[in-house]
């Protein structure tokens, strides 16, 4: 069989462009929204979390968040120009967590989706008033 040429190649490109689009809004629906999760003790989040750090007009860097049961946590974040590390303390306030560290302050919102996984939305305000946010998962679910 003799294909047409362009008329043909069209065809093609727009089956697979339906196709990809369907197969994507099926995978999207199946994740759905998230919604909050209250926090009533901070050993409920301990552990380790990674994710990304966005500051404004940087690329994201990775991040490692190690949160003890006393609240003490732990921060490795890997920078084009080094790491940087910081430490501090969480406490639980109204389901949220409030971070006081010795680079700035901010609060930590947990979410899940419905398939079950956990995330952490931290905002937060460096010492020099510069604003930064993460994306953090459990690096052991």
């Amino acid at each position: 069989m003799k294909t047409k040429g362009p008329r043909s190649l069209w065809s093609v490109l727009t089956a697979t462009v339906l196709v990809g689009f369907a197969t994507s809004l099926a995978c999207c629906a199946s994740l759905g929204p998230v919604t909050p999760v209250m926090v009533s003790d901070v050993k409920s989040v301990a552990g380790t979390w990674k994710g990304m750090l966005y500051r404004s007009g940087v690329r994201p860097d990775y991040i490692t968040v190690t949160i003890r049961e006393d609240g003490s946590y732990d921060f490795v974040s890997a920078q084009p120009d080094g790491t940087s590390r910081g430490s501090g303390k969480i406490v639980i306030n109204d389901g949220r967590l409030r971070i006081e560290g010795e680079k700035g302050h901010g609060t930590g919102t947990l979410l899940r989706n419905p398939a079950g996984d956990l995330i952490m939305n931290v905002d937060a305000v460096l010492s020099d008033n510069s604003t930064v946010s993460a994306k953090l998962w459990p690096a052991n679910p």
